[in-house]
């Protein structure tokens, strides 16, 4: 594989291209509305993060904003936590779904290993989302109780939370592919009124029978008072074994009745959002109606530049916050597109065959999954029609500036590739790309609107070109309002304000370039410590990704009690390919050369696998930990992981290196 240079340009957006886009747009109703004329994003970006009231309320009449009741103000205070914003607003974020639905396009395209490819007018998706409202109103669900789900990404799962949100309930989901204690661990938390869920589904060619697990389910929630059940696996599914049963179709029988509204404080909670839980109990984030309606608004349409007429994919499960950011292209009045199932099934080309069929112009994947079809030599451009798509956006890691410069070369020459960064937290991206600027390789375009993001050194102190702490040092809409039985705030306040008082701090290790990109190393408690100098793991990944014989790798920096470190790193190899001297001598010459001569790890091993969180991301600090001697139990929820059996292999590791890493 070739490397290829980190801020190499690959990509600038026409004159035409950024005259047509809707940040654009956007930029030109401030010059004739407001007197502000901005030469560029860069002065955009100042004056939203400078002048964050004028900023925000600047949408919410750009977006024609529907209030009951009039704001008092935009913001009460800058200190955080406790800002809260637009106070006495009264909003409901169903409706702003549906008050930009358009009549002639469908609403939702949505396909699985289960169901052929449909599409779904909105006409349809409101009647249903009504029918629904009823049967849970009926139920006694009104504002404030939780309603959650165990569903796939199918159509059911949106119409469940439109109906959900439009009574003003708390919306909280979970993926079918959690495990039993995983669903436990969180849904119990907030004592939901009511669950939905399948029976089961299909990932990869294999059934997956659901109907064992959602009896515990329903035994470890004593606050349940109905179960709404949706024959996914099997159309005969037997739910008998449950208490208090609806069916779906019997939930969704159609009706005339008009959708209503229960208006909320726009600071009031919307849904609850789940950390992973790899080291605990996952923490329960709360986010507003109004802070996801405006942040979801400004983020779809500015920076993603989706609008009427424009089909907007992202492979996510309902277990991650991927799915519900999805589901606010909807506010756009885009459609979009459900997959359920396993993305390389039957093989890594089968989303971009899904691109093709459905005329995608927003491919959304994470950067693993862009980097394995790289590394596998696959050419989407040249096997499939993809004239449609206009952008690709990857999150989940960084994406390296090799995985840019593939898409460029084997997807699609005219592209905006929109690596991002943002997570759970704020359920958004707040780094991310926006079609008025260029694409460097390895680099995310630009800071996000209203996103006072800074990379803080240690002193706390903001700093250009220099790699630091990403922190936000403004309030921003999307933060967390509380964590759900938070009642004194402390879990808030560890969780982001400890390091920095009053000052947002991420977790992600963050350069910002003199240009005003953006580029991430990784989480900033798993950067690898030689000598002092510190490098984020992202980078060493970088260098072994250019190594074709594997398929994967992770490596931790466990100290040792003379101040030195011991410095493993595990790697994945491709199927056919064992790992041999050579081998490891070219993952070493990469990292020293891509690198520096000191980070090539103390050792290199190869494991049979390497442990993930459900959502597919690598266990850095898990690892290190058990490396350190730390009990597995003490650092993990195994039911967190989607293969935690993989665990044992590093509990043997540290057993046999004790010698090693102490």
């Amino acid at each position: 594989m070739k490397r290829v240079e980190e801020g190499t340009l690959l990509w600038e957006p026409s004159s035409d291209y950024m005259k047509q886009s809707h940040i654009f747009q956007y930029m030109n109703w401030l010059k004739k509305k407001k007197g502000l004329d901005f030469a560029d994003y860069q002065s955009l970006w100042e004056w939203s993060t400078n002048e964050v009231e004028e900023f925000w309320e600047s949408l919410w009449n750009y977006f024609n904003i529907k209030s009951k009741t009039p704001y008092t103000s935009v913001l009460t205070s800058h200190n955080m936590p406790g800002a809260k914003w637009f106070q006495n607003a009264t909003i409901n974020y169903t409706e702003h779904i549906f008050k930009n639905r358009q009549k002639h396009l469908p609403a939702i395209i949505h396909t699985s290993e289960l169901r052929p490819q449909t599409e779904v007018t909105w006409k349809k998706l409101y009647q249903d989302t009504s029918a629904l409202q009823e049967t849970l109103s009926n139920m006694g669900v009104t504002k404030g109780d939780r309603v959650v789900s165990y569903i796939p990404n199918i159509y059911e799962a949106v119409v469940s939370f439109l109906a959900v949100a439009s009574l003003g309930a708390i919306w909280s989901s979970a993926s079918p592919d959690f495990g039993t204690n995983s669903v436990i661990d969180r849904f119990k938390q907030i004592e939901p009124k009511v669950m939905i869920t399948v029976d089961g589904y299909r990932y990869g060619g294999k059934d997956f029978n659901r109907l064992p697990v959602l009896k515990e389910i329903q035994e470890a929630l004593p606050m349940l008072e109905a179960t709404i059940a949706i024959p996914y696996l099997n159309q005969d599914a037997n739910f008998e074994p449950l208490k208090n049963v609806t069916h779906w179709e019997d939930a969704v029988t159609p009706n005339e009745r008009e959708l209503t509204y229960e208006y909320v404080e726009f600071n009031d909670p919307l849904w609850i959002l789940f950390s992973s839980g790899t080291t605990g109990v996952p923490k329960p984030i709360v986010h507003s109606q109004g802070g996801m309606l405006l942040e979801h608004l400004k983020a779809i349409t500015f920076h993603a530049d989706l609008g009427e007429g424009d089909r907007f994919f992202w492979f996510t499960t309902t277990g991650w916050m991927m799915w519900n950011f999805l589901v606010g292209g909807l506010l756009t009045g885009s459609t979009i597109i459900l997959y359920d199932g396993n993305p390389a099934y039957p093989d890594k080309n089968f989303l971009w065959k899904l691109a093709e069929d459905t005329k995608m112009t927003l491919f959304g994947t994470s950067a693993s999954f862009l980097t394995a079809c790289m590394k596998d030599g696959i050419e989407p451009g040249n096997t499939f029609d993809l004239s449609h798509l206009k952008n690709i956006s990857s999150t989940g890691s960084p994406l390296p500036p090799e995985a840019f410069q593939w898409c460029y070369e084997n997807v699609k020459e005219d592209l905006l590739i929109a690596s991002s960064s943002g997570g759970t937290d704020v359920c958004t991206a707040f780094i991310l790309g926006v079609p008025i600027l260029p694409v460097h390789a390895g680099e995310l375009q630009c800071r996000g609107l209203g996103a006072k993001i800074e990379s803080f050194n240690m002193a706390g102190e903001a700093q250009i070109n220099e790699v630091g702490e990403l922190v936000l040092t403004e309030p921003f809409p999307a933060m967390p309002i509380f964590f759900w039985n938070d009642t004194d705030g402390r879990r808030l306040q560890e969780s982001y304000y400890d390091m920095f008082p009053g000052i947002w701090r991420h977790g992600d290790y963050l350069k910002i370039t003199e240009h005003g990109s953006c580029i991430i190393y990784g989480r900033s408690d798993a950067t690898i410590n030689r000598g002092g100098i510190r490098i984020g793991t992202s980078e060493i990944y970088r260098a072994v990704d250019l190594v074709e014989e594997v398929e994967d790798s992770l490596i931790v920096d466990i100290p040792k009690e003379d101040g030195d470190s011991f410095v493993p790193l595990f790697v994945i190899m491709k199927e056919g390919h064992a790992l041999t001297e050579e081998i490891k001598q070219q993952i070493n010459n990469h990292i020293r050369t891509q690198c520096s001569p000191r980070h090539v790890p103390t050792g290199i091993f190869e494991a049979p696998d390497l442990p993930r969180t459900l959502n597919g991301k690598k266990l850095e600090i898990p690892v290190k930990r058990i490396l350190m001697g730390q009990k597995m139990n003490q650092v993990v929820n195994k039911g967190s992981l989607s293969n935690p059996m993989m665990l044992d292999y590093f509990v043997q590791f540290a057993r046999e290196n004790k010698h090693v890493s102490s």
